[in-house]
């Protein structure tokens, strides 16, 4: 599997305003609705978790920790993402257009050279592009 990229890319326009996307990334309950339950804090060095569907089928416990390391409010969200093998990052971009907002979501530093990790990155690839991004903006269509 040499060659292939380490990171999920994701570019999708959403017609919303950035600050109403920065909430549904921000705000624990708003958050938990389109990704995950978590304890989330905006705050550089929080360190939270999210808690995902067990897959005991490939060891995975369902436990994600995770720790906050750069935020610029209403542009920039980056975390660490680790758990079930993943040693990652994930990090969003908000950036303006019309009167809505590209997101850039960009889950990076996989080992595709690790079976955990290669397995992870292609079913989470497809995740992050269709059942994540439907779901965020489900919420966004919700929220006011």
């Amino acid at each position: 599997m040499s060659g292939e990229p380490d990171s999920i890319q994701v570019d999708e326009f959403l017609p919303h305003p950035p600050a109403k996307v920065w909430r549904a990334l921000t705000e624990p309950e708003l958050l938990a609705r389109w990704l995950m339950p978590n304890d989330f804090e905006p705050v550089v060095g929080h360190r939270f978790s999210f808690a995902a569907e067990p897959i005991p089928s490939v060891g995975f416990d369902g436990a994600i920790a995770c720790r906050v390391l750069d935020i610029e409010e209403h542009r920039l969200l980056r975390i660490s993402w680790r758990g079930g093998g993943l040693d990652t990052t994930v990090t969003w971009r908000l950036v303006p257009e019309g009167r809505g907002t590209r997101i850039f979501i960009e889950h990076a530093g996989f080992d595709l050279d690790d079976p955990v990790n290669a397995h992870a990155f292609r079913g989470m690839g497809s995740g992050w592009r269709s059942t994540v991004i439907r779901s965020l903006r489900d919420v966004l269509a919700t929220t006011t």
